[in-house]
């Protein structure tokens, strides 16, 4: 995996309280802070867009499945599956 370097400014009180941060929990340097600072932001925008559309779809015009829409969902994956190993 490549990596790309980003530069940032932020004012110097900022800077302070971060470093703090990073003697503090034990990061070894500014780049693992803000790259774990990166992380936890996209997991948890994900997670916010994954409730959304939950939310969403509850209140739709949701129809519950039936057996039938199971099953033919299941045949379709299996079909995917054996196209799969033939190769």
């Amino acid at each position: 995996m490549g990596t790309s370097t980003i530069n940032i400014s932020m004012p110097d009180t900022l800077r302070t309280q971060i470093e703090g941060v990073l003697e503090d929990d034990g990061y070894g340097n500014t780049s693992e802070f803000f790259r774990d600072l990166a992380r936890d932001y996209l997991k948890r925008r994900q997670q916010e867009k994954l409730e959304k559309m939950l939310l969403d779809g509850m209140n739709s015009d949701f129809t519950p499945w039936t057996k039938q829409d199971v099953e033919e969902i299941k045949q379709r994956g299996l079909k995917r599956l054996e196209a799969i190993r033939k190769g």
